[in-house]
């Protein structure tokens, strides 16, 4: 229901605000009603399959205006409309692929540029940014809204998971033992066709795909049967010293943040003090302990800062019944030290480490060797 919503929405839009800005005088094709026919076809694609590299931004208003050009110019060369269809739906084709901006739907822009009848013919090559291209980028800017507003990332740009955090030039660890980003682009240029789903969507379900088989191989232990359950946390509202204390008392790198109900609204760890404190960009000790020295001064009579000031909001967090080798992509490959642990209702219940999760893979090896 909510594609079916966005795609009214969309359209609806799309055709109000490219009236409103223009005036239904100005525009060549159904002068009732200022949206050309391809653009159902894009919202199939913005607002139903979002992900897909098919819909994004340049592929949707570079593909529909690309190919109303090259309709146009197919039109204008060549009077019989048989030859001239055919011929601008498959150059349309290749100039999408040339400029990587393939989008379905503008196949059917070529086609109307051509078809279109004396109104679209008398237009030229204005028709191509009007209507094409306004409406093109004002239902991309709705989906743009729409999609993030509703929890769909959009623009939907690459987050491999393979990616080195520690900007090295070493492969992350599971691509060590596992598969690399080179081998998944070999694959793909092998494959040698054109997939309705981004890069790192299918990097992602590969992943996971090594974890459910590893899961199978070695039985299913679950994050909550290692996690730790009498967890130090802090409140938002917690002044800094005091949380400084705790880590450094606990030996922690990070502490999740809880609001009164439980949820995790964050996380705060050492180098976020650091950050606040500036010393992430002293050197030597002699720096870092002026620096601290100044801070201090700099300080006196101001309230102290509060956890909130620092922490960081956006918090990755796993279930209690997730299995532990969705930890192993996360702590080896992003450097997630301590990752928090929340129950079905979302609130939290335990902490699981690197040591928790490297405790339990010997152990399994153990029994697996036994």
């Amino acid at each position: 229901m909510r594609s079916v919503a966005g795609a009214l929405i969309g359209l609806l839009l799309t055709a109000g605000l490219s009236m409103h800005l223009l005036g239904t005088a100005t525009l060549p094709l159904a002068p009732q009603l200022p949206l050309i026919a391809p653009m159902g076809a894009s919202a199939v694609l913005l607002f139903c399959v979002p992900a897909s590299p098919l819909a994004q931004p340049w592929s949707v208003i570079g593909g529909n205006t690309i190919s109303a050009l090259v309709g146009i110019a197919c039109a204008k060369a060549i009077g019989n409309p048989l030859l001239a269809a055919p011929l601008a739906g498959s150059l349309a084709i290749l100039v999408m692929f040339l400029l990587r901006c393939l989008h379905p739907p503008s196949g059917a822009v070529a086609l109307t540029t051509v078809l279109g009848g004396p109104a679209v013919h008398a237009a030229g090559f204005g028709f191509a940014f009007v209507p094409v291209c306004l409406n093109s980028a004002l239902i991309v800017l709705v989906a743009l809204v729409f999609n993030n507003l509703t929890g769909r990332r959009y623009p939907h740009t690459q987050q491999s998971m393979l990616n080195n955090v520690h900007a090295t030039r070493d492969p992350v660890p599971t691509a060590r033992i596992g598969f690399t980003k080179e081998d998944l682009d070999a694959a793909l240029a092998r494959y040698g066709q054109v997939l309705d789903i981004s890069r790192d969507d299918l990097e992602e379900i590969l992943l996971e795909t090594e974890a459910q088989a590893y899961g199978r191989r070695f039985g299913v232990v679950t994050c909550g049967a290692i996690m730790s359950k009498d967890a130090v946390t802090v409140r938002p509202g917690m002044p800094l010293p005091d949380a400084w204390t705790l880590l450094r008392r606990h030996a922690l790198h990070a502490l999740p943040v809880l609001d009164k109900a439980g949820h995790v609204v964050g996380v705060v760890g050492q180098n976020d003090f650091l950050h606040h404190l500036g010393l992430d960009d002293y050197q030597t000790l002699g720096e870092r302990l002026r620096g601290v020295v100044g801070h201090l001064f700099s300080m006196r009579g101001e309230r102290p800062a509060k956890v909130v000031e620092i922490m960081h909001r956006q918090v990755q967090t796993v279930a209690v019944d997730d299995p532990i080798a969705e930890l192993v992509p996360l702590m080896s490959n992003r450097g997630l030290h301590h990752i928090p642990v929340v129950d079905a209702r979302g609130i939290f219940a335990g902490v699981v480490s690197q040591s928790d999760l490297l405790a339990a893979l010997f152990e399994g090896k153990l029994m697996d060797t036994a």
